[in-house]
């Protein structure tokens, strides 16, 4: 939903981060982000959420900086794109998991069987529609990503703000859970709605 109004910002903030680094391989970035990713994951599992925050921190930092890097070097390309949304959902799939068995409650495991499962009818709602708009050639030169998302009210920016929250308020994980697939799910049909209008 912010994605677009925060992109300005993000270019402002890792754009000049980005020049003294730009000798440096994006598809590094990315790789780190996995590292540190999965590391938040593990130290969360522990109940270490300071830790977890600042690995969750920097995974955020290196998933921006790869794509600032290819872009001053005009190396954007298509695996590192690919390469990217792979880690991404390694990642948003990780932490929430690491929270909930560091929990060990019942009601947090089922919000959060419930949070994966929007997840993996999100990832196809999105995709496959992708794939449609890219075929159509529905596409614009400043798009953010690699590839045509069609915007819903669930995004980069909105991610980030729930995981964060879940992070810093693990007493209320699955409330936390539950709300975000919930919203998920309104993203779903949005999108939905959004084919039904534009692609019969």
């Amino acid at each position: 939903m912010f994605d677009e109004r925060m992109r300005l910002v993000k270019d402002n903030v890792f754009h000049p981060m980005a020049q003294p680094l730009r000798a440096i391989p994006p598809w590094l970035f990315s790789v780190l982000g996995l590292i540190v990713g999965v590391g938040a994951a593990i130290a969360l599992w522990q109940q270490a959420y300071w830790l977890g925050f600042l690995l969750w921190f920097f995974n955020r930092v290196f998933d921006a900086l790869d794509g600032a890097v290819a872009r001053i070097n005009s190396a954007q390309s298509d695996f590192g794109g690919y390469l990217d949304i792979i880690i991404d959902f390694v990642v948003y799939a990780a932490v929430p998991v690491g929270l909930a068995l560091g929990r060990m409650d019942t009601a947090v495991t089922y919000s959060l069987i419930f949070l994966l499962c929007t997840f993996y009818v999100n990832g196809a709602s999105w995709m496959y529609l992708a794939a449609i708009l890219e075929k159509r050639t529905h596409q614009h030169a400043d798009r953010l990503t690699a590839v045509t998302m069609p915007a819903g009210l669930i995004g980069g920016t909105e991610t980030i703000i729930f995981y964060t929250a879940f992070i810093f308020f693990p007493s209320v994980l699955a409330w936390l859970f539950g709300l975000m697939g919930l919203l998920v799910v309104v993203t779903i049909l949005q999108r939905l709605l959004w084919a039904i209008r534009h692609l019969t």
